[in-house]
C-alpha cells in the first residue's frame, strides 16, 4: 500500500476528480449527508490530502489534514465500501501521527468511531455535536512527548 500525499495548491484535476469521487460516493450517497462538500479548504496551502488508491488510480480510502487556528485537524477520512476492513483508513492516520504527532491532532469523529480513534490515542474533548445529520464527537491526540 502506497500513501500518496499532496498538498492543495498541488493537487492535479484528475487527483480533485477522485477526492471528490470518493467523498461524494461515502458521505453524500451512502451516508447521505445534506451538506455541501467543497468548503473552501481543499486548495488551502495547510491543507494535504493522503490517500491509497488502487493500481487504476481511483482512491480506496481518503483524508484531509490542515491546520485550524494553529491546531492541526483531520477530517473527511472515507474509504470505500468495497475496500473498508483492510486497514486502509489506519494507515493514512498512521501516516498523519507520523508527519504531525508531535503536536496535537484534532478531529470530529462519527460517534460510532469513538473506540476506531481511541486505538490510535484520540480521546473525547467535548460535549457531542451532529453535524450534517450524524452523531459526532470532539476528539484530540495529545501532542507526542519530546
Amino acid at each position: 500500500m502506497t500513501v500518496v500525499s499532496r498538498n492543495g495548491d498541488r493537487l492535479t484535476a484528475r487527483e480533485v476528480y477522485e477526492i471528490w469521487r470518493i467523498r461524494d460516493v461515502v458521505f453524500s450517497v451512502e451516508q447521505q449527508c445534506t451538506e455541501p462538500d467543497v468548503d473552501d479548504i481543499d486548495l488551502r496551502l495547510d491543507c494535504t490530502h493522503l490517500w491509497i488508491a488502487d493500481d487504476g488510480g481511483t482512491i480506496q480510502s481518503y483524508l484531509r489534514t490542515y491546520l485550524s487556528d494553529g491546531v492541526r485537524k483531520i477530517g473527511l477520512v472515507a474509504t470505500l465500501r468495497e475496500a473498508r476492513g483492510r486497514g486502509l483508513s489506519g494507515t493514512l492516520l498512521r501516516e498523519v501521527i507520523d508527519r504531525w504527532g508531535d503536536d496535537e491532532l484534532r478531529l470530529g469523529a462519527q460517534a460510532h468511531l469513538e473506540d476506531w480513534y481511541a486505538s490510535f490515542g484520540f480521546g473525547a474533548c467535548g460535549e457531542p455535536y451532529i453535524e450534517a445529520g450524524i452523531d459526532h464527537l470532539p476528539m484530540a491526540r495529545p501532542a507526542r512527548a519530546m
